[in-house]
């Protein structure tokens, strides 16, 4: 096999693969609220988001969904300042933190995540996306294809995200022909970024007029549109593992984990253990809540909330799992495939030397990590083999992709997947703490004497 196959199938496969009444109150400062669904029927859940630039909809179409389905008695309707609560949300008028909301279909339970489209707050958006079966791409008609329409489409492709719905908003203000405009560039881009662009299903509408009930018939034929995509498959044979995406303290029981079970069966009164950020901890589920609803067990896919007996919040932080005694593997050291974006890839211009450092996404958490390539430069739109050393130890596995984005311009600059795990290796941190560490790296390019053997 020549060089150049290898390369150009080593960049494919880079490029396509982020009851209690106590329970009751918000899990997560505007992160998830677990909100009650109208059926107990055993349907299969679905994970969907929106995903796309700032203010062209998503949290209006999340807010007009649930108003729609809890007409028809699937749904509790969940306001627009319900879901955009925050108090940065609201000086601003924007969404930073990811949110969860619950509806069903006849078909289907949905849970539904609400993702950030502010640049400054993009790792809320790649964790929202980590876990997503299917997201909902909505574009203002009025505005077209923007900057994060295409940077929330490529990072969806990075974790993972099989099946996209397109929702043209706002059509209701322009004419047929820039609508038809807007549908041809979206199925483009798409088609360039290994979606399906043809086959994907493309809703026109009015997100504001369907929320206000002037017309909601675009909601139904979103929702006829999700439920007509293939059903995601799920691991429940496995061990249970659950990233976790926020946690919020319960005086006097412990900690609530929120997250998306990856794989396997969680039961109430479970053994579990939660590492990573360098730390294990040992608890018990000793309750498990859905959408409000305290269950005796969720299965792989389901969207839930653990009570985890004992457990200090302050020790928990986003990006840890949870997962039985065994089940999970943390390490700071992995060998990775590397590719590095091309400038027409919305990359970098030039290339970067071994040794480099950056912020390395993967799952549900971010670390800086140190990259020790097998070449002493890479190139835009080159692959490479790479080891990479992390702050800390975090939970990995083969196979697992990540993205790598660089601090200086916040923009997405490579993607990779884990080739091999390597046992801990000790870091030191040159004397700064992470807040200081995190606040220069987001300020400049090369980090390098943060990390040392």
């Amino acid at each position: 096999m020549t060089s150049s196959v290898i390369f150009s199938f080593t960049k494919s496969l880079l490029f396509n693969r982020c009851s209690s009444s106590t329970l009751r109150h918000p899990l997560i400062w505007n992160s998830t609220a677990f909100l009650a669904t109208a059926s107990t029927s055993p349907k299969i859940n679905v994970n969907v988001g929106t995903i796309g630039h700032i203010d062209h909809g998503k949290t209006t179409l999340t807010s007009a969904i649930t108003r729609v389905q809890a007409k028809k008695g699937f749904a509790k309707h969940i306001k627009f300042d319900e879901i955009d609560k925050g108090k940065e949300e609201k000086k601003r008028g924007i969404t930073i933190n990811v949110a969860h909301i619950g509806y069903e279909s006849p078909a289907r339970r949905y849970s539904h995540t609400d993702c950030p489209g502010h640049s400054d707050f993009i790792k809320n958006m790649i964790c929202g996306t980590s876990q997503m079966d299917v997201a909902v791409l909505v574009i203002a008609a009025t505005d077209g294809v923007m900057e994060q329409t295409k940077e929330h489409l490529i990072l969806a492709k990075q974790v993972g995200v099989k099946n996209m719905v397109i929702f043209i908003n706002k059509a209701d203000l322009v004419e047929e022909d820039v609508l038809d405009l807007v549908e041809i560039e979206a199925r483009e881009l798409l088609t360039i970024h290994g979606f399906d662009g043809d086959a994907t299903p493309v809703i026109r509408g009015s997100a504001l007029a369907a929320l206000e009930g002037q017309d909601i018939s675009c909601i139904e034929r979103l929702l006829e549109a999700l439920d007509s995509l293939p059903e995601p498959n799920r691991n429940d044979k496995d061990t249970f593992v659950m990233p976790i995406g926020s946690k919020t303290a319960i005086t006097g029981r412990g900690t609530v984990v929120v997250g998306t079970l990856e794989r396997g069966i969680l039961k109430k009164g479970d053994k579990v253990e939660i590492k990573g950020d360098g730390q294990t901890l040992q608890t018990t589920a000793s309750d498990i809540h859905v959408f409000g609803k305290s269950v005796k067990e969720v299965r792989a896919g389901e969207h839930c909330g653990v009570l985890c007996r004992g457990v200090k919040a302050e020790t928990v932080k986003r990006g840890m799992w949870a997962g039985h005694p065994g089940a999970i593997t943390i390490t700071n050291r992995v060998k990775v495939e590397l590719y590095l974006l091309s400038e027409a890839e919305n990359g970098r211009k030039i290339g970067i030397r071994t040794g480099f450092t950056d912020k390395m996404y993967c799952s549900t958490w971010d670390q800086v990590g140190r990259f020790d390539m097998n070449n002493e430069l890479l190139m835009p739109g080159e692959h490479t083999s790479a080891t990479v050393l992390l702050m800390k130890d975090m939970p990995l596995r083969k196979g697992m992709p990540f993205t790598l984005r660089e601090g200086s311009s916040k923009t997405t600059i490579a993607r990779g997947i884990i080739s091999d795990l390597e046992e801990h290796v000790a870091v030191e941190m040159a004397g700064r703490v992470d807040d200081q560490l995190d606040d220069f790296l987001w300020g400049k390019n090369d980090v390098s004497d943060y990390l040392k053997k």
